[in-house]
C-alpha cells in the first residue's frame, strides 16, 4: 500500500447519485470536518444527491458550513448507491447509522485509526496520516476545494493533532495545513473558536476534573473520571468534554494519562493519551475492543468507576512494567 490514496472522490463517486456520509458516534472536530467537508465538495463539484447523518456536533462545531443540513435521524429502510463511512471502519462506531452500510450498494471507508478490518468495499485507511481530514485532502483535487471546505478539512486536522502538537503531526501535515491556509481561510479563529475557546460552564467541568484527578504508580499516571449524576449536575453532556483528556496530559512528568465518563449507567468512554512514543495504548484499548493511535487511544468498558479504572490500569501496567516504568 502505497502511503497516501491512489484515487481520487470524483472518481470514486462516479455514477452514484444518491450518497450517504456517515461517522462514528459523538462525533469529534475530525468526524465533523471529514464528514461536512466531503459534503460540501460533492455538492458543489457534482449534482449528486449527497446527505450526512451523524450525531449533533457541538457548538464550537456548529459554525463549519454544512453542518446546518446534517441529518441526525436514521434512514432505516433508505437506499443508497454509494456510502462513505468516515473517521471509524468498524460498523460498531456507526452505531444505528451502522444501518447505512446494508442499505447501500457500494461502501467506502476513509480513516486513519489503526484497525485489522476492512469491513467496506472500498477501505482508505493510514495510519501514518494525522486525520482523517488529512487523508480525504489526499483524495480531493486541489483547485476544487472551496474557502468552506477547507475550513472544515482545517478544522479536522487541528482537533486530531491537537493544533499541530501531537506527535502524528508530520511534514505532509503541515503542507496541507498551508495548502487549506492559501484558500483564505480565518485560520486563528478556527484556533481559537473551535479549540481553545471554552464555555463557562466547560471551564467549570475542567477544573473538577483537575481538581479530583489522581496520580498512580508515583505520578506515572494521571486518570479523572465523572459520573452521569456529575454531568447532570453542570447540566453536560459528552460535547462538553472536549480538551480534558489533552489538560490532563500536560500535567508534568506523567507518562499516560486517562479520562473516563458515564455515558449510561455502568458504561465509560475511556479516553487515553501518552507522553512516549514507547508506550502503545492501542494495546489497551483493543483488549476492550477499541483502538487509535500508539499514543491516542479509546474504547468503551462496563462497570462502575473504580471498576473501569482498575480494569484499564491493570492493562496498562503490563506494558509500564515491560519498559521499566514501574517495578
Amino acid at each position: 500500500m502505497s502511503d497516501k490514496p491512489e484515487r481520487k472522490i470524483l472518481d470514486i463517486v462516479g455514477s452514484a447519485n444518491k450518497i450517504a456520509i456517515s461517522g462514528h458516534v459523538r462525533p469529534d472536530g475530525d468526524c465533523v470536518g471529514s464528514t461536512v467537508g466531503l459534503y460540501n465538495y460533492l455538492k458543489e463539484n457534482t449534482d449528486k444527491d449527497v446527505t450526512v447523518y451523524i450525531d449533533e456536533p457541538s457548538d464550537d462545531l456548529k459554525v463549519l458550513s454544512g453542518t446546518e443540513n446534517i441529518v441526525t435521524d436514521i434512514p432505516e429502510n433508505e437506499h443508497f448507491d454509494l456510502f462513505f463511512m468516515m473517521d471509524c471502519s468498524e460498523a460498531s462506531r456507526l452505531g444505528k447509522r451502522d444501518v447505512l452500510l446494508k442499505n447501500s450498494d457500494v461502501t467506502v471507508c476513509i480513516d486513519h485509526h489503526v484497525c485489522k478490518l476492512g469491513i467496506c468495499r472500498e477501505n482508505y485507511i493510514f495510519p501514518e496520516s494525522s486525520s482523517t481530514c488529512e487523508v480525504l485532502y489526499e483524495m480531493l483535487d486541489n483547485d476544487k476545494i472551496s474557502k468552506k471546505t477547507a475550513e472544515c478539512l482545517y478544522t479536522g486536522i487541528i482537533h486530531d493533532t491537537g493544533v499541530f502538537h501531537h506527535n502524528c503531526t508530520s511534514h505532509r501535515t503541515m503542507d496541507i495545513a498551508g495548502y487549506l491556509m492559501d484558500k483564505g481561510i480565518d485560520y486563528p479563529s478556527i484556533i481559537d473558536d473551535g479549540f481553545y475557546s471554552k464555555t463557562y460552564k466547560q471551564n467549570q467541568i475542567l477544573g473538577r476534573c483537575l481538581m479530583e484527578s489522581m496520580l498512580l504508580w508515583n505520578g506515572e499516571v494521571i486518570v479523572s473520571y465523572l459520573t452521569r449524576k456529575e454531568l447532570e449536575f453542570y447540566m453536560a453532556d459528552g460535547k462538553d468534554l472536549g480538551g480534558i483528556i489533552d489538560q490532563l496530559r500536560l500535567t508534568k512528568g506523567i507518562k499516560v494519562a486517562i479520562f473516563l465518563y458515564e455515558t449510561e449507567n455502568q458504561v465509560y468512554k475511556v479516553s487515553m493519551r501518552s507522553t512516549v512514543t514507547d508506550i502503545d495504548l492501542t494495546k489497551v484499548a483493543g483488549y476492550f475492543g477499541g483502538g487509535g493511535h500508539k499514543m491516542a487511544a479509546g474504547c468503551t468498558i462496563s462497570g462502575n468507576a473504580h471498576d473501569c479504572i482498575n480494569s484499564i490500569t491493570k492493562q496498562l501496567e503490563v506494558i509500564l512494567r515491560e519498559l521499566n516504568y514501574i517495578e
